[in-house]
């Protein structure tokens, strides 16, 4: 039943799911990083920060996922000769697909992060400006540090569903799970089965990942 498997045996198939988790990993570093500084921004007292925040957000997270990852392959790469420091084409097309991953969930892990920050006490950001702490100061060590802890969950489910958005970096060549996936399909005759080992490969990948993040959101929840 499974014999079309041992044409794609190692490192295609499992090499594949590999840059799956990859990509994952390198985009979910990214949209943390990219997510808080804009999450910070739209609390900020600065208009101009606010805006700019404002208007990203509101911006990337209602343009299709397909639509910026084709933009960095066509726009940056073809039209603007952007390289990512990379004269070979994977390469190059791994990192542009990550800029895109980043880009796309970095709006949606802002306001993640943004949902935290409301839920953190306004007295404690007046106490800790009443004993000097500038913006930054208060942001970086009393905010954020509650903020992220009450937000571990549905910060889980954006990496959960990064995971499965990286399917889309198929669409500029990136030899990812869906690729290969769509390879096999387009050179067998089993599709379903094709479809059902692709299906249980991304399970394996998230599902641990929800159960650790929720046992980790109990572990440190706030008490209030």
């Amino acid at each position: 039943m499974f014999d079309f498997l041992s044409e794609y045996d190692d490192p295609s198939l499992l090499g594949a799911f590999w840059t799956t988790v990859q990509l994952t990993v390198f985009s979910g570093v990214g949209s943390l990083v990219w997510g808080t500084v804009l999450a910070a921004m739209r609390v900020s007292p600065v208009p101009l920060m606010r805006g700019f925040g404002t208007a990203y957000v509101n911006i990337v997270r209602n343009i299709p996922l397909t639509v910026i990852i084709v933009f960095t392959s066509l726009g940056l790469s073809d039209i603007f000769r952007v390289t990512m420091g990379a004269s070979d084409f994977e390469v190059r097309a791994f990192r542009l697909a990550i800029l895109g991953l980043v880009a796309y969930t970095a709006a949606f892990v802002c306001e993640a992060i943004r949902s935290g920050i409301n839920t953190v006490p306004l007295g404690q950001a007046e106490a800790a400006r009443a004993i000097g702490l500038n913006f930054t100061q208060t942001l970086r060590l009393i905010v954020l540090p509650q903020a992220f802890r009450s937000v571990i969950g549905p910060l889980a489910n954006v990496l959960i569903a990064l995971t499965k958005n990286t399917t889309v970096a198929a669409a500029i060549g990136v030899a990812e799970a869906a690729l290969l996936m769509k390879e096999m399909i387009e050179n067998e005759a089993q599709t379903l089965l094709i479809g059902a080992v692709f299906a249980f490969g991304f399970v394996v990948l998230t599902l641990p990942t929800g159960l650790f993040f929720g046992w980790l959101s109990k572990r440190l929840a706030v008490k209030r």
